[in-house]
């Protein structure tokens, strides 16, 4: 049995969302538990309850031992408001958990990487139970959970590490306090709803920052809005001219991304959930 503790770091979930997801581990996947916290449903304008609300929720769900993992319920914005000051004030417990999410909860993934603390994943979220395509990438990271690697990204050689985040995510993170060593990982980006200029503009600041990757992959570039003008380059061509500028491999695609096919990325080396 996996018992999985769910919060809402960023922005809120509805009843619905947790029901759909209630439903699909009670029908297929019975040796895992599933746990809404309160605070999932909890609005404050754009979050999911104020700071203090969405800090107090991640920890009680990180430093109860009865919980074997923790699941980011959503992404949105708002993580990296309450990063740093939940990764001080996890205890042992929180120590041996997995956790997994993506997107805006890539900050709390790098700063838990980044402080040793538990195995993290990039991975789909409890928010995409209610979709049928959503439902899958939920699936690949269930599975996972029950130690089925089948759904994890398929250019892991389990011999170098590696990392996964959205790309204006990571780009944000570059020289902050919660920024994880990531020298010699192979580094693996996607992005969602932003111009192919914003994509160029984000590759550009991370470009000087980390020149000490084993190389870097695209993931899926989507819902790209149409610009005014053509930028002149596509997302591939965007990530190998910085990748050339950096000295940085440049591997191909990897199947991540706001998409249904999003794959899940254990931070470090691939293996099953728990293993660091």
């Amino acid at each position: 049995m996996t018992n999985i503790a769910i919060c809402a770091p960023a922005t809120p979930i509805t009843r619905d969302h947790a029901a759909a997801l209630e439903a699909l581990v009670a029908a297929e996947f019975p040796d895992h538990s599933v746990t809404f916290h309160e605070q999932c449903y909890a609005s404050s304008g754009h979050f999911a309850g104020d700071d203090l609300t969405r800090l107090t929720a991640l920890l009680d769900c990180a430093n109860d031992p009865a919980f074997d993992a923790v699941w980011f319920a959503r992404g949105g914005y708002g993580s990296n408001r309450i990063a740093e000051a939940a990764v001080a004030r996890m205890n042992a417990s929180a120590r041996s958990k997995t956790y997994v999410g993506f997107s805006d909860c890539g900050y709390l993934l790098a700063a838990l990487y980044r402080a040793g603390i538990g195995q993290c994943a990039h991975g789909s979220m409890p928010v995409s139970a209610r979709s049928e395509t959503g439902r899958e990438a939920v699936r690949r990271v269930l599975r996972w959970f029950s130690g089925d690697n089948s759904g994890l990204e398929p250019s892991l050689d389990g011999v170098t590490p590696a990392a996964a985040f959205n790309l204006i995510t990571l780009a944000m993170l570059a020289r902050t306090p919660i920024m994880p060593d990531l020298s010699g990982h192979v580094l693996m980006v996607e992005e969602v709803s932003e111009h192919l200029y914003a994509v160029d503009r984000c590759f550009f600041a991370l470009a000087g920052s980390m020149p000490r990757l084993a190389g870097l992959r695209l993931g899926a570039i989507s819902d790209v809005p149409e610009n005014h003008v053509e930028f002149g380059q596509n997302a591939e061509e965007i990530a190998r001219f910085w990748c050339d500028r950096a000295g940085i491999r440049y591997l191909g695609r990897a199947e991540i991304g706001h998409t249904s096919a999003n794959r899940v990325v254990p931070f470090g080396l691939a293996g099953p959930a728990g293993a660091a």
